[in-house]
């Protein structure tokens, strides 16, 4: 019976490429959105992920997310150090300075300030140079992107000067870093430096980044600094999910997506099924017939929901190959990379194509379940 279902599908080729279009285009659809709305949720806590040395953020008890900053007071750091679990802590800068080339291209940046005795906070993946360099006077590390948009079409070279708030900067490194949500330049300096560049204020702290001594958890530790400092404490992964809930609570990005992705299912869903009940109903007459000669109604439906899981399991594969030379393509530039197709997002696009499918089967069953075999001699 399986041989017969699978050959009353391919026999009508013109409805079988249709049904394998609509699911392929629809799983395409799916993988697309869900992977770029997943890259960017991931990219507004990016700078936070990149910094590998700390294990709880501790910031001002109104920050909600890593972009705003609200400086503490430098008495700040000294109430965390003095916090039982604390291995280290130090203070960390951010600020959006102005670089400007010597060819007078310029753009705003992410100017990282990292703990000058420690370097604690600096970036240690590295496209060209080494990030202990940021111990040499007026030195900076500018991450690849930030170096394409600053120096465009140029290869990478070291020792280039930067001009930041009337302060000449030497590029002494040339960084890996993640994508930040806005495409600005990432900058990381030493933080006495690195407030020259911003401009002189009546605060500078952003951030005190804290590491746990061994055996204390850092959601403990981050509890207990609440307690003791009445700062807002976060660990690394708390502090991402803060990002990134504020960008889905306060963005039109999640409803953006959501439309895309709702036409996406409805694509599948109006298309697919169309297309597959008009299928059915082309070949009720063979089913009448198996009917006829003493087929059950369950062998029956088990035949069309083969030949819905069938066309299915091809269109996914079609559209989950697109949808991977798509990413491996978009990967490779700058503007797009970091947004990749993940095991977990083709898993939930599985589950929802798995759900189109049964959709699909059950609007065609009825009519095979009603059939009469006598309609097939009529």
């Amino acid at each position: 019976m399986n041989f017969i279902a699978l050959r009353m599908l391919i026999s009508d080729r013109a409805k079988y490429f249709g049904l394998i279009f609509a699911f392929a285009f629809s799983t395409f659809l799916l993988l697309n959105q869900i992977s770029i709305f997943c890259g960017i949720m991931q990219r507004t806590g990016s700078q936070i992920l990149d910094v590998t040395d700390a294990d709880v953020w501790v910031m001002d008890p109104y920050t909600e997310y890593f972009e705003q900053t609200k400086a503490l007071k430098d008495t700040d750091l000294t109430r965390v150090r003095g916090v039982q679990g604390v291995d280290y802590a130090v203070r960390l800068f951010k600020g959006n300075p102005i670089a400007r080339t010597i060819e007078g291209k310029f753009a705003s940046t992410f100017t990282i300030g990292v703990d000058d005795s420690t370097l604690i906070g600096a970036p240690r993946k590295m496209a060209l140079g080494r990030w202990e360099n940021l111990r040499e006077a007026n030195s900076i590390i500018l991450d690849r992107a930030g170096y394409a948009l600053l120096y465009p079409g140029q290869p990478l070279e070291l020792g280039r000067v930067l001009e930041l708030n009337d302060h000449k900067a030497r590029l002494v490194g040339i960084s890996d870093a993640s994508a930040p949500f806005v495409s600005f330049p990432v900058i990381h300096a030493r933080y006495s430096e690195a407030l020259h560049f911003q401009g002189q204020q009546r605060n500078q702290l952003g951030y005190v980044l804290v590491r746990a001594k061994p055996g204390i958890s850092p959601e403990n530790l981050a509890r207990s600094i609440e307690a003791a400092t009445a700062l807002k404490a976060r660990t690394t992964m708390e502090f991402v999910r803060d990002c990134i809930g504020y960008y889905l609570r306060n963005t039109g990005i999640p409803v953006n997506f959501g439309i895309t992705i709702a036409i996406a299912l409805v694509v599948g869903l109006a298309v697919a099924g169309q297309t597959f009940f008009l299928f059915t109903l082309d070949n009720l007459k063979q089913f009448g017939a198996l009917k006829a000669i003493g087929v059950t109604n369950s062998r029956l439906v088990g035949m069309v929901v083969l030949q819905a899981a069938t066309a299915g399991f091809v269109g996914f594969a079609f559209g989950s190959g697109m949808a991977a030379l798509f990413f491996e393509v978009m990967s490779k530039q700058m503007a797009t990379r970091g947004i990749i197709l993940t095991w977990q997002v083709e898993a939930i696009v599985a589950a929802l194509m798995t759900a189109v499918i049964l959709f699909v089967s059950v609007i065609s069953i009825r009519r095979v379940i009603v059939l009469e075999p006598a309609s097939v001699f009529r």
